[in-house]
């Protein structure tokens, strides 16, 4: 496969699936009913679930799904996505959220042209990546019970420098698969939902780092 096509298709998914969660998210938050029924009755842990299968199902299956089927499965985790994002757009400001997107979208930047030009082997850090990673998770799952704002800022800072370093791998890693994956469309997927991940978590550290509520 051909590196500079299959990154473009990558990135110009990776775009659209934002496009539908942000777009999804702050549709929603403008419409009182659509809010009451996802956050008052229950669905919004619906919701949650729903991510964590579709996002499962498309990473262990996507090599053996017809690319038509991953794509609509990508676009609909960011459809679900989205609707739990309508959160974001009634806590915080709007002009707030669009300065940590950018900012976001400039780390992003920086990190995935080192990953795609680095010579070094990133796949040296994956480990320890993903040790990180399990211990941001332990850590917000006992803060979630002591609840300190201090620790979770502590929790955000560290999530971002490693999501940052994610994005650096998942993109050298988008490059080697370019090698060895049967179908270039169900790459383009896989390697898009990858770097929306990594974004969208980028982005919600920024968020409670630098976010200003919505008075």
């Amino acid at each position: 496969m051909e590196i500079s096509k299959v990154m473009s298709k990558v990135f110009l998914w990776m775009f659209l699936g934002l496009v539908v969660t942000f777009g999804t998210g702050y549709y929603v938050s403008t419409q009182e009913n659509m809010l009451y029924n996802i956050f008052s009755n229950g669905m919004y842990w619906f919701l949650i679930i729903a991510e964590f299968v579709l996002v499962i199902v498309l990473s262990a299956r996507v090599r053996k799904m017809n690319p038509m089927t991953a794509k609509i499965m990508f676009l609909l985790y960011s459809f679900v996505t989205g609707l739990t994002f309508a959160s974001i757009f009634v806590a915080f400001a709007l002009e707030s959220i669009m300065f940590v997107f950018l900012i976001s979208a400039v780390l992003f930047g920086m990190f995935a042209i080192f990953g795609h030009f680095t010579k070094l082997d990133l796949t040296k850090i994956s480990t320890f990546l993903l040790m990180a990673l399990i211990g941001i998770i332990i850590c917000i799952i006992v803060n979630y019970f002591i609840g300190s704002e201090t620790f979770d800022l502590v929790i955000s800072c560290i999530s971002v420098l490693v999501f940052l370093g994610f994005t650096a791998y998942d993109i050298q890693k988008i490059k080697l698969l370019s090698y060895n994956f049967e179908n270039e469309d169900n790459l383009a997927i896989i390697g898009a939902l990858e770097l929306y991940l990594d974004f969208i978590n980028i982005f919600l550290d920024l968020l409670r780092l630098f976010g200003k509520s919505n008075d």
